[in-house]
């Protein structure tokens, strides 16, 4: 039997995370925190404090952050500013390369275009500049973003702008099976 992490914000918590062990079946045993992963230093304490008797022994860990460090703050600044993201994701993949033969990092997922404090064109310079750097430590890349921003009207919620709606934690939920799927075979 696999043993399959997953971390993560809420689009995980709330969203894909719930389905997958259903879609993985009995062959993979699946740990998630009950705890939101928040903000890339949140889940970077989280898995150096908190998280580490679940994480051990993993055979893939999937998990994405973003979407709090992409927020604006009442000062007019991004939660944690692109170079300090970049840092902090860095630091969080060397750390679980460290735990698991398989990382994957799935991309931030895009916000309706009306978020009042998350702008599409920031989810994508952060994925943008990111993904590069995850490629070159061996991390791969689910990218739900792509999947998500093909109908943000029929995957994103309109009552909060970010959360995925049903049919978006579906296509998520699919998407990340399947790459875990192919990744731990």
């Amino acid at each position: 039997m696999k043993k399959i992490v997953l971390l993560g914000d809420s689009i995980r918590l709330i969203g894909y995370g719930p389905k997958i062990p259903g879609l993985l079946g009995e062959r993979f045993e699946v740990w998630q925190p009950s705890d939101n992963g928040r903000y890339s230093a949140f889940t970077l304490h989280s898995i150096m404090h908190y998280w580490q008797d679940g994480i051990a022994g993993a055979d893939l860990i999937h998990w994405n952050n973003g979407l709090w460090d992409i927020q604006i703050g009442t000062d007019g600044v991004q939660l944690a500013p692109l170079d300090d993201y970049l840092k902090t994701m860095c630091r969080i993949a060397d750390i679980l390369l460290k735990q698991t033969k398989v990382l994957i990092f799935a991309t931030t997922t895009p916000v309706t275009a009306v978020h009042p404090d998350i702008r599409n064109a920031d989810i994508d310079r952060y994925n943008a500049a990111l993904v590069p750097l995850l490629k070159e430590k061996g991390v791969l890349i689910n990218d739900l973003h792509a999947a998500v921003a093909e109908d943000i009207d029929r995957y994103v919620r309109k009552d909060d702008n970010i959360h995925l709606t049903e049919e978006g934690n579906e296509l998520c939920a699919r998407l990340t099976a399947e790459m875990i799927r192919r990744a731990a075979e």
